[in-house]
């Protein structure tokens, strides 16, 4: 009976790669917490801490040093991590060193409102509460905030963060009424009545262009309040 070699081989390498793999499963199940890291991407202010986070996930299950890989509920960890309110999203995983890391993404504010409630606005919208560990540089909003008016707010503060110039000098947003609001600047003591929240490209760009030539004939210090609610044209009131 002549035998077949090549499958004699490939059966052999078959058991080899099934033990190794059977002995890798195992040695991984056994594979024990030796620590806890937090890793945060994206925006480097800390609005949540690394002693924060650890603190809940202990809280919420525990001791975790030594704790065994298959008692982990990695889902559930992540859960857990994102339901803190400074936090967008999350991912909790074990390293091969055994580091329990957690990779957070924390949600951004893009604006502060003052009134007899105080809390940020993120960049999606939504209300975000004030951070005990660190203060956002951001707009702040002040006046009759209300849901309405805050829909518009944020229209404006998404157009603020996506220019340059304004991202750098607009320090405040007044609301008025609904849909009307002004602005304030960090440099300049005029105020910038922006109206509505229709138009903001060419509004804008009216006022940049206002704005650059009354730098430059060195006028700036003579206006009280420059309007922008009138379709293509800038209406400045002298002090």
């Amino acid at each position: 009976m002549r035998i077949n070699w090549n499958l004699v081989k490939l059966m052999g390498l078959l058991v080899v790669v099934t033990g190794l793999y059977a002995f890798s499963a195992h040695r991984n199940k056994q594979k024990k917490v030796q620590g806890l890291k937090v890793e945060f991407t994206g925006d480097q202010n800390l609005y949540i801490t690394q002693d924060m986070v650890n603190k809940l996930l202990i809280q919420k299950f525990g001791s975790l040093e030594n704790l065994p890989k298959e008692k982990l509920v990695l889902n559930t960890m992540e859960k857990a991590v994102e339901a803190n309110e400074m936090v967008k999203n999350a991912q909790v995983y074990l390293t091969v060193n055994g580091e329990l890391t957690s990779r957070i993404v924390q949600r951004k504010p893009i604006g502060r409102v003052e009134g007899s409630s105080k809390y940020y606005l993120d960049d999606e919208g939504v209300r975000m509460p004030l951070s005990r560990v660190y203060s956002a540089r951001v707009p702040i909003i002040t006046g009759k905030v209300t849901g309405d008016s805050l829909e518009d707010v944020y229209e404006i503060l998404k157009f603020i963060n996506e220019d340059e110039f304004l991202r750098k000098n607009v320090i405040g947003i007044h609301v008025e009424e609904l849909h009307s609001y002004q602005l304030k600047f960090r440099m300049e003591n005029f105020v910038v009545h922006l109206g509505d929240v229709q138009h903001l490209k060419e509004k804008f760009d009216n006022f940049k262009a206002f704005y650059a030539k009354a730098r430059k004939d060195e006028t700036l210090g003579k206006f009280a309040m420059v309007n922008l609610e009138f379709n293509n044209q800038v209406v400045c009131t002298k002090i």
